[in-house]
């Protein structure tokens, strides 16, 4: 087991199996020293585990621990190209949608919840740059989807 995985198990999380895609794409792409992932949704088992907008059907703590899924999610695609999340130098940037009623203005503290558990994994190689985007509707009515972007050593 990877000193990351075991951090993950010290955390009480498993990584789960990688996301079937939902489209023409792939769940991460290895570009030179850079893995990015696709948009991860809050799937466990290939089923959401909750739907609706944040700020109506969702609460704002709900989709933080949605966020927080997303981002294990994105873990498992980005081990599936590197071969080992030992690898991972650094977490360059988070991308966290938030389907938001129109009221809804707390996107950044729902994003926190990947933002958190990267920086519990990882320490000082999680902390990046990120963008917490407030949007209508995210595929199949998620309330959260997460990319990252992380660099790799040799």
């Amino acid at each position: 087991m990877s000193s990351v995985e075991a951090r993950l198990a010290e955390l009480g999380v498993t990584l789960p199996e990688v996301a079937a895609p939902l489209a023409a794409y792939q769940p991460a792409v290895l570009s030179g020293a850079y893995v990015h992932t696709s948009g991860q949704l809050p799937m466990v088992g290939g089923k959401l585990r909750v739907t609706g907008k944040v700020g109506a059907e969702v609460t704002p703590e709900e989709a933080k621990d949605l966020a927080r899924l997303c981002a294990l999610n994105a873990l498992a695609a980005v081990k599936s190209v590197a071969g080992d999340l030992d690898r991972v130098a650094r977490v360059v940037k988070v991308v966290g949608f938030v389907a938001s009623a129109p009221d809804f203005t707390g996107q950044p503290a729902v994003v926190n919840g990947a933002s958190e558990l990267l920086g519990e994994v990882f320490g000082d190689k999680g902390v990046h740059a990120r963008s917490a985007v407030g949007v209508a509707v995210l595929p199949l009515d998620a309330p959260v989807e997460v990319e990252l972007q992380v660099e790799l050593t040799d």
